[in-house]
């Protein structure tokens, strides 16, 4: 099977709910809301901040008790995981959606936009979320991959008040119905050539042949596909600019943090398991894909000036790096791979909390030139977006340096010289963007009408932008607390 992954083969047993309990607690809290929503209307949204953190915070509990598991690999006959590679990205994601609730009550009070239903969707698209790494079976990833992207385009389309949001969220919506049925086909694929949808039992059937055959090799292409949209890797990041510029900025903040995670821990466990004995077929896709992704990503980025598209753009170019790992098919490249996940969302969610206190409605002023001065205005706010986009470009002693370093290492090892020359050649030129708004906060002077804005913020905004940057700047420093973790957390079992 490979360094990534421990497999058993599923046996007959009994029904084992534990596995499943953050999920559960997740979709349980979402309906709470919904009926207190519906049955005593409050223009009041604290209630429902409240709940819905002690939800997550239930759910976080819930998974760390998985974390010592000492059953079976696999529950609910072989379809959800029970593996400490499940609890890491489950992790990761809550704590995403933890800081995405502070700076959404933050965000929606201050634009007099909080209804009831804002809070379930979020929780019911974090369900889907750590659902999807859990899962050990195609249809439940499709299905966990469906949940999560019809919350998001809802929560894409909430502000009445703007047009672009109602258009981002049906250019996302077309273009996710269409990757989705590249998924589907794949799934097919998959289940034509090897008989099971079962994550395990592909890896058994393709394991025990010479030679992969067209049918498994279809499948990949179209899985690699479906996922693709999801981790927007070019050349199916269409959808991405628009969506990121036109969603409120705390559902930006939550989707471009942990939509991301959630769907390369799927995709890690997918081809790191099942498609493990075709890696000598896809890696070489992977590292056309991150190459052209890390390209495309970086250049494009450069002419942006809208601080929410440079963003979007640097998203795609993240996930061209974090391709880079995932294409070394090794330990060493799941686990820079998985380290680069963890850095990337705490350092976007940070960064797009920053964009939400500094611009009025956390839409109005979003230009470029309008943070012109910021650190001068706001200092902490400037120090800390300073941080972000430093980590963001790979400079020390931020984390994404490290993730940066790690990833780049695996690809060597694994004799992939030329793909991270290439990243190496794009960082330096990603560079550019994100040094010149530092330039910007830093030696510009505010324009008159930037300069008479009040920048205003609460206690749950500030949590949204100190908590990454203090993680951001830690595991730039002592990088060895996380990878601690994935030494254990990288290895999957069925």
């Amino acid at each position: 099977m490979g360094p990534l992954a421990q497999a058993v083969a599923p046996s007959h047993m009994p029904i084992v709910l534990r596995p499943l309990l953050p999920e559960l607690i997740l979709v349980g809290t979402a309906l709470a809301l919904m009926l207190l929503d519906a049955l005593r209307p409050t223009p009041d949204q604290r209630p429902f901040v409240l709940l819905s953190l002690a939800g997550v915070a239930g759910a976080a509990a819930a998974t760390l008790s998985l974390w010592t598991w000492k059953g079976p690999g696999s529950v609910l006959g072989g379809m959800i995981a029970a593996d400490r590679f499940a609890v890491y990205f489950r992790l990761v994601i809550l704590a995403a959606a933890a800081l995405g609730i502070l700076l959404s009550s933050y965000y929606l009070d201050r634009a007099g936009e909080a209804r009831g239903e804002y809070y379930p969707l979020l929780l019911f698209a974090t369900a889907g979320m750590t659902l999807i790494t859990a899962a050990s079976d195609l249809i439940l990833i499709f299905l966990a991959l469906e949940i999560l992207s019809l919350s998001l385009y809802l929560l894409t389309g909430f502000s009445f008040r703007r047009l672009a949001s109602a258009e981002a969220s049906m250019k996302y919506f077309l273009l996710g119905a269409f990757s989705s049925a590249f998924f589907l086909y794949g799934i097919a694929f998959a289940y034509g050539a090897t008989g099971t949808t079962n994550l395990a039992g592909i890896a058994t059937a393709l394991a025990s042949r010479v030679n992969g055959d067209a049918l498994a090799l279809i499948a990949v292409g179209l899985l690699a596909v479906g996922f693709s949209f999801k981790i927007a890797a070019v050349p199916f990041h269409m959808w991405t600019p628009d969506a990121y510029q036109g969603a409120p900025t705390c559902v930006t903040a939550f989707m471009s943090a942990g939509t991301k995670v959630a769907a390369f821990g799927a995709f890690l466990r997918v081809f790191g398991v099942a498609f493990l004995p075709l890696a000598h077929d896809w890696r070489a896709f992977m590292g056309v894909l991150a190459a052209i992704s890390i390209i495309v990503g970086s250049v494009l980025a450069i002419a942006q000036t809208d601080i929410k598209r440079l963003l979007a753009y640097s998203s795609i170019a993240q996930a061209g790096f974090i391709l880079v790992g995932l294409s070394a098919g090794t330990q060493a490249g799941i686990q820079s791979a998985m380290f680069y996940l963890a850095v990337y969302a705490g350092t976007v969610l940070g960064a797009f909390a920053v964009v939400a206190i500094a611009s009025v409605r956390g839409e109005e002023h979003t230009a470029l030139s309008s943070y012109a001065g910021l650190a001068r205005r706001r200092p902490l706010l400037g120090l800390a977006l300073t941080a972000f986009l430093l980590s963001l470009a790979g400079i020390p002693p931020m984390a994404g340096f490290i993730a940066k370093v790690s990833v780049f290492s695996a690809a060597v090892q694994a004799g992939s010289w030329p793909l991270v020359l290439i990243a190496v050649l794009a960082s330096v030129a990603a560079a550019f963007f994100y040094i010149r708004v530092i330039v910007l906060m830093y030696m510009q002077d505010p324009a008159p009408e930037i300069e008479g804005v009040r920048i205003e913020s609460d206690p749950a905004g500030w949590a949204a932008v100190l908590a990454p940057a203090f993680l951001t700047v830690v595991f730039g420093i002592l990088p060895g607390l996380l990878f601690g973790l994935l030494r254990t957390a990288s290895v999957v079992r069925f």
